[in-house]
């Protein structure tokens, strides 16, 4: 089965920098590079991300060509050149002009010449975020009384996408896309790119006995407090680090650290450097449960021993108390930062790194949409139904 040719929309591939998704891009289009696919990232220039690129100005990654438009001219300039793709993708938050790029991706298919139409495909990256929104159209429309009123943005165009994906979310969310529609959905997970992340020798400026690692969002900061900063007050005898943007003004106690912003390449010696790395989900992620946060996978990926809050679907992608630590609550984080003996953290911290390489990478992931994208049924032939999502995963293990 040969690569295809691919023109994607997203957020941004070059720059990490306020920017949640860059990881789970770069593993992907990485590896399906690798697969023989041909990558074009369009991203647009805002939230300074050309200042803090991770590659050097004028180069792009190895794998994919990465054009930078600014305002709409430049933007239908790459709508102009995606009809000559195979597949041309829409990720979801791309951060401007998202609306419209809903619908103009499936304009530049339908404008393509006849017989070389590519397929459109729409991947979310914030899946409970898109539903919440889509949903409260659904109801926004049911309660107007001109019924034949147009349905507002994505929802009117989600049954025109020849695939949907989405980076979390088991069988709940897969129902709910094609109950709004959707042909089809398919769940392709973060995972682990072992080139990137692996175990590193710890930096002494962060050493600590618990660590986080996140932005200051709203919808994570209230389970920062309680779970993070809540264990902190209730262990003034152990260090914690707060790594990540726009916690200056935050509150903490005398025993925790702010380091602010850590470079995606610095984060296996960041996740080397603390006992107890603790990872938190939004709040919206871990309600949607069945959505493992790119951070989890780098901690795998350098051995670190993780405790992580508790959702549904955890135990389909980290053995609870044998590869991963689950809290309910901050005294959870507290006493295991002051009775995990040193071995047996390690030892966890080795099982993790052993499923992700096992069950977890992007080469993985990517193998999976290559699949998707030449199954021969075709999308609409009812593949990714909400029962043959889940029957895919297994009872204990979840498919790449």
């Amino acid at each position: 089965m040969k690569g295809l040719n691919l023109y994607v929309f997203g957020s941004s591939l070059t720059s990490a920098f306020w920017n949640g998704a860059a990881t789970y891009y770069r593993g992907l289009y990485k590896n399906l590079h690798q697969l023989g696919y041909r990558i074009t990232f369009a991203e647009p220039d805002i939230y300074n991300r050309l200042q803090h690129r991770d590659w050097p100005p004028g180069e792009d990654p190895p794998y994919a060509r990465c054009p930078v438009y600014r305002g709409r001219a430049e933007l239908e300039g790459c709508l102009r050149a995606a009809r000559d793709a195979d597949l041309i993708i829409k990720h979801s938050g791309v951060g401007a002009e998202d609306e419209f790029l809903e619908a103009a991706v499936l304009d530049a298919a339908a404008a393509a010449p006849a017989g070389a139409r590519p397929r459109v495909a729409f991947w979310d990256v914030d899946a409970p975020a898109t539903l919440a929104a889509l949903e409260a159209d659904e109801a926004d429309e049911a309660d107007e009384a001109d019924a034949a009123a147009p349905m507002p943005g994505l929802r009117r165009h989600l049954c025109s996408y020849d695939f949907v994906f989405t980076y979390g979310g088991g069988p709940p969310v897969v129902e709910r896309y094609l109950r709004l529609g959707a042909r089809c959905c398919y769940p392709v997970y973060n995972g682990l790119d072992p080139d990137t992340h692996f175990p590193e020798p710890p930096v002494d400026a962060w050493r600590s006995d618990v660590m986080f690692l996140g932005h200051r969002l709203p919808d994570r900061e209230e389970r920062v407090q309680r779970f993070f900063l809540g264990a902190a007050r209730r262990d003034p005898q152990h260090q914690y680090l707060l790594a990540g943007e726009g916690w200056e003004g935050a509150e903490v106690g005398a025993n925790v650290r702010r380091c602010g912003y850590v470079s995606p390449s610095q984060h296996n010696r960041l996740n080397a450097s603390a006992r107890l790395v603790v990872n938190l989900n939004r709040d919206s992620m871990a309600r949607a449960g069945f959505s493992p946060p790119t951070r989890i996978f780098e901690a795998a990926g350098a051995a670190a021993t993780i405790v992580s809050d508790a959702w549904a679907g955890m135990a389909l992608f980290f053995e609870p108390g044998r590869e991963i630590l689950l809290a309910s609550g901050p005294d959870d984080i507290r006493d295991y930062a002051a009775g995990l003996a040193p071995a047996a953290a390690a030892l966890m911290g080795q099982r993790a790194r052993q499923r992700a390489l096992a069950d977890h990478t992007y080469a993985r992931r990517a193998a999976r949409v290559h699949r998707l994208l030449h199954a021969a049924a075709g999308p609409s032939a009812g593949l990714g139904s909400a029962s043959a999502s889940a029957s895919a995963t297994g009872p204990a293990r979840v498919a790449a």
